[in-house]
């Protein structure tokens, strides 16, 4: 097959049926592959070049479909899907797994006394705003008055929550203050996905129809995807930040552990990597990528907009960000 490959390969689209959860599980395994983060500027150039090219016709001497889906897998791990720019190391999904489990692990470990709590809180906040302006969702820019007003805003909220939970646990069991720094995520996802992604409320995010073509932004749809990220985020995190808390209850009563407490942060780092590794895919696989909202959904203006230019579109299309 190495000289005569298809043109015909859809490589815009996933390798696996987006409309099951089992394909969906499938292409995120290959998109959060936390072995991706290692890959050189030179492997995702090339990459990306083979991707470009084979889009434009241009096919590699000796290409294989294998190669074509690797070379596709690549350049989604690493190149945004609206803009095609290369995106931040630390903000691609292939590095929640590494980047997650030292936070989070740190977070469950360190978080008796306040301090603790306010710097990992604001670590973990600091690097979900990164994440979630590298995932977002549309090619509209965000001026830095409007990020930082963003950063500052979802990063106090997250901390004041953290806080205000770590109170309320005070005379409570002690198992029940370890699930303080989880219900302080998924509370901050709750505020700072919003924050770090209000110019799509505001503005809309580009709609499309089922072949591609761009119709217009929506801010229902910018609704309907954010609503769909922040589940998916908090999801990941019921594992990864509410098995470990009980195996660690148990372990730190073992005589070893009192032994060598130092195990404390490694052994917790561990658990909560093993979680994430299947947590971070098959939750990013809850929803499609390409999420889709009948035309009767959207604003009253863009339904007459969209009857005038595009009267047989009934569903529209577009990327919810991750």
């Amino acid at each position: 097959m190495s000289g005569d490959l298809p043109l015909n390969i859809n490589i815009k689209e996933p390798r696996w049926d987006q409309g099951t959860f089992m394909g969906r599980a499938q292409h995120f395994f290959m998109v959060t592959d936390p072995r991706n983060v290692l890959l050189s500027s030179e492997v995702l150039e090339d990459a990306k070049v083979t991707v470009e090219d084979y889009r434009l016709g241009v096919v590699k001497p000796g290409l294989t479909e294998d190669q074509l889906w690797r070379a596709k897998y690549i350049y989604d791990s690493a190149f945004h899907p609206d803009t095609g720019e290369k995106m931040l190391l630390v903000g691609r999904m292939s590095a929640q797994v590494p980047m997650n489990m030292t936070i989070t692990g740190c977070m469950l470990t360190f978080y008796r006394t306040t301090p603790a709590v306010v710097f990992w809180q604001w670590v973990n906040q600091s690097f979900n705003a990164v994440v979630n302006y590298t995932n977002r969702s549309g090619d509209a820019p965000l001026t830095m008055n409007q990020l930082g007003a963003a950063y500052v805003s979802a990063t106090t909220g997250a901390v004041i929550t953290a806080l205000g939970l770590k109170s309320l646990t005070k005379h409570l069991p002690a198992i029940m203050g370890r699930f303080v720094p989880f219900a302080a995520v998924a509370a901050a996802n709750c505020i700072n996905i919003p924050f770090m992604r209000q110019r799509e409320l505001k503005c809309g995010i580009p709609i499309t129809d089922a072949e591609g073509k761009r119709l217009g932004e929506s801010t229902k749809a910018a609704q309907q995807a954010i609503v769909q990220v922040v589940v998916s985020r908090i999801g990941m995190a019921v594992p990864a930040m509410a098995i470990p808390p009980v195996i660690m209850n148990a372990l730190e009563k073992k005589a070893f552990m009192k032994r060598f407490p130092v195990l404390n942060a490694p052994v917790q780092v561990g658990l909560v990597g093993f979680c994430l590794v299947f947590a971070t895919p098959l939750c990013c696989a809850l929803f499609p990528q390409k999420s889709s909202m009948k035309v009767s959904s959207l604003e009253p203006e863009l339904q007459e907009s969209l009857r005038q230019s595009s009267p047989h579109t009934t569903t529209v299309y577009f990327n919810k960000g991750l």
